[in-house]
């Protein structure tokens, strides 16, 4: 957690303070870190490669700073999702800690613990039900080519 959003609004202490996510300081080689910048888009067969889940939890005004930084694990970015919260609201991958979270938890194939993230909070439902069609979709992906072939069955790309 970097501490760079108003700590009311921070998903990822929300998440801490309930027990279902842990703050810490040193990243494992086999842990799979979501960063939006990766080249490489999260898919269902990388549950194989890791034993932990890392959101970084830092401003979307200064993600870019925050993610040159050089951490270790398995680098993925998630694929296309709108934001349910209130501040991103519909924006596409301007996603909370806690919504990045448990999308990739529902791509890995463990609904039941993203929804259990989701429940925490207000706007959780919100998010769900703007991308339950895309995550259902992701969650059966075999290889990134078929994004695209998703988002234009779903009218979301040009």
């Amino acid at each position: 957690m970097f501490y760079q959003d108003d700590p009311k609004k921070c998903t990822a202490a929300k998440m801490v303070k309930f027990g279902i996510a842990k703050n810490i300081k040193k990243i494992g080689n086999r842990g799979i870190v979501l960063d939006p910048f990766s080249e490489k888009t999260l898919l269902p067969k990388d549950k194989s490669l890791a034993n932990t889940l890392i959101g970084i939890d830092c401003s979307w005004n200064l993600a870019e700073l925050a993610f040159s930084k050089n951490f270790n694990g398995i680098k993925r970015k998630l694929p296309p999702l709108l934001a349910g919260n209130p501040v991103n609201y519909a924006k596409f991958n301007k996603l909370t800690t806690a919504e990045a979270l448990s999308a990739s938890l529902f791509i890995l194939g463990f609904k039941d613990k993203a929804l259990e993230i989701l429940d925490k909070f207000k706007w959780g439902h919100t998010f769900y039900e703007l991308n339950q069609n895309l995550l259902d979709e992701y969650s059966k992906l075999e290889s990134e080519d078929q994004i695209d072939v998703i988002l234009k069955e779903y009218g979301l790309t040009d």
